[in-house]
């Protein structure tokens, strides 16, 4: 933490939070409408709440409330440039260190089931063919959390029809069921007309109070995982209308696909050994070519292509203008569902309480701004993955001895060898060449083509999968070591030199 000069400890907060909404601002009561809460059974911080109710038309009316700490923190506190210091909330393994006090965090600010909560909520029509309305509409209001539901005991029961550790009443079961419903709607138009990620196992350390690591989970996400990304995804898509034009700015999420000056490169490489060019420049800097792109090569069995252009991506951005999302293929999105856990989901929910209310916003995003939460993120990310490499190093430091074989992903090819993810675990290893074949003259790490070749014959490629095992693991560098099961016999010696060998 120290060496990111990020904070080891939440905020101070107060005696006591008032209120400060904006005496005009009118709360509708929703404390009977039956919401409710899906996240990790050890969640504190709740910032979201979902209802939906499906018309005999097939129609969603889709209702998603989120917690509001500016009910409580105005853009003059203290307490908001401290939230603004800080980013976001830092979570590593075992731990998470909060944006704001956690008497708010997890307490007057989470959406506690059968606790009223002050909320900024939003109502849109989502049709049955998973398109969203015209309709959508945001409001204040105080709601109650009908039921606290965990991710597991909700996709056990979804995709099984019961669960032994849940047993929803029928009003609630219906509120979930619909709501995997909607969820379907909107993934199956998303997986036509956007862009959807590939499902990928998120790796959590399972630690005791002494920090030592009991278990690594690889968690899937299930139909409940999907369903409240889904719900999340809709309403910041509705937010980055909204404030698109309301005011012509905001906090949004952009990405401009290609880098202007690799569209050449991508090109040529998506075109090879095509008798017809697919793709063009001018496609491809377009966010329905883009996004087509990122669809069909999500269709290959192979991952390589796929992992060769991602290169010449450009990164995603955080921008007070409203632009395109190329990665996710929409043409606009601003987060503002987890005002508990980031700075700039608060100055959205600012904005979207004067477009409730018609006024002119108390807050503007800066120009400063995108870019402080971009180094915040990316302090939080090296941060992460410092304290998880560690903890790789702690939990594996007798695998070489053991022989444990594991199945790698490769994700990196440079000249000295390949960069792979364990499938198992997680962990980042390396494999240097003179691990893979001991004749440094046989072998060609390839940054640019992305393979391995020995003997001028590709054996790897970026995406491949192969199973190795682990030669050295060492903790002070935090760097693990690996080579595959299968090794390369060396190449045979001519005869002559095979006869000296023999007199030898």
């Amino acid at each position: 933490m120290a060496q990111n000069d990020l904070p080891n400890t939440e905020p101070e907060g107060l005696e006591q939070w008032d209120i400060k909404d904006d005496e005009a601002l009118e709360r509708v009561d929703l404390t009977e409408m039956p919401f409710v809460t899906i996240d990790g059974e050890s969640t504190k911080d709740m910032d979201d709440a979902l209802y939906v109710k499906k018309n005999d038309n097939g129609q969603f009316e889709l209702t998603i409330a989120i917690a509001d700490p500016t009910a409580y923190i105005t853009p003059e506190d203290n307490m908001d440039k401290v939230a603004r210091e800080r980013g976001f909330t830092i979570y590593l393994p075992g731990r998470n260190i909060p944006m704001l006090p956690r008497d708010l965090a997890d307490d007057l600010c989470s959406l506690i089931e059968n606790e009223v909560r002050p909320a900024i909520c939003c109502q849109v029509t989502v049709e049955a063919d998973g398109v969203i309305g015209d309709d959508i509409r945001f409001f204040a209001a105080n709601i109650k959390s009908h039921a606290r539901l965990a991710y597991d005991h909700v996709s056990d029961w979804l995709e099984n029809g019961s669960s032994d550790k849940w047993q929803p009443s029928e009003e609630i079961a219906t509120v979930v069921r619909e709501l995997s419903e909607f969820a379907q709607a909107r993934a199956t138009w998303r997986e036509t007309h956007a862009v959807v990620f590939p499902d990928r196992p998120d790796y959590r350390f399972e630690l005791s109070e002494d920090n030592d690591v009991l278990a690594i989970h690889a968690d899937m996400r299930r139909t409940a995982n999907r369903l409240v990304e889904e719900s999340m995804i809709t309403a910041n898509i509705c937010a980055g209308r909204a404030l698109s034009k309301a005011f012509g700015y905001g906090v949004f999420n952009t990405h401009l696909g290609f880098k202007a000056d690799k569209l050449k490169d991508v090109v040529e490489l998506i075109n090879q050994d095509k008798e017809e060019a697919t793709y063009s420049a001018e496609s491809l800097s377009t966010l329905e070519g883009f996004a087509a792109l990122r669809r069909d090569l999500g269709a290959l069995e192979s991952s390589y292509l796929d992992n060769r252009i991602r290169k010449y991506q450009a990164y995603s951005e955080i921008s007070n203008q409203p632009d395109a999302h190329f990665a996710m293929g929409l043409d606009v999105y601003a987060t503002w569902t987890s005002p508990i856990r980031k700075y700039g989901d608060m100055v959205n929910h600012r904005l979207l309480k004067a477009l409730i209310l018609g006024n002119e916003p108390v807050q503007k995003p800066d120009d400063e701004l995108g870019e402080e939460l971009a180094i915040h993120r990316k302090h939080h990310k090296i941060a992460e993955r410092t304290v998880g490499d560690w903890l790789y190093a702690r939990t594996l430091e007798n695998e070489p001895k053991a022989g444990t074989e594991f199945t790698a992903e490769i994700f990196d090819i440079n000249r000295a060898g390949m960069r792979a993810r364990l499938l198992e675990n997680g962990a980042g290893v390396f494999i240097p060449n003179p691990l893979i074949v001991a004749n440094k003259e046989r072998i060609e790490s390839n940054n640019e083509t992305g393979t391995v070749a020995i003997d001028k014959e590709v054996v790897y490629r970026l995406g491949d999968t192969l199973k190795v095992v682990l030669a050295d693991v060492n903790q002070e560098t935090r760097s693990l070591v690996a080579k595959p099961v299968e090794v390369f016999a060396e190449a045979p010696v001519e005869a002559d030199a095979a006869a000296e060998e023999a007199q030898k």
